[in-house]
């Protein structure tokens, strides 16, 4: 795997547990849950 894939995972578990500990809510940062959300999308529509 690239470097680049394993950081974007770590990444990517990373804002998904803020986001259900409720800090990014706290933060104001739940933006960074569509901006996931919105690179993820391209890969499914790939697969």
């Amino acid at each position: 795997m690239s470097v680049f894939f394993v950081a974007y995972y770590i990444v990517s578990i990373i804002v998904l547990v803020l986001h259900f500990t409720g800090f990014l809510n706290r933060h104001n940062l739940e933006w960074l849950i569509y901006i996931l959300a919105i690179t993820v999308f391209p890969a499914v529509i790939y697969l």
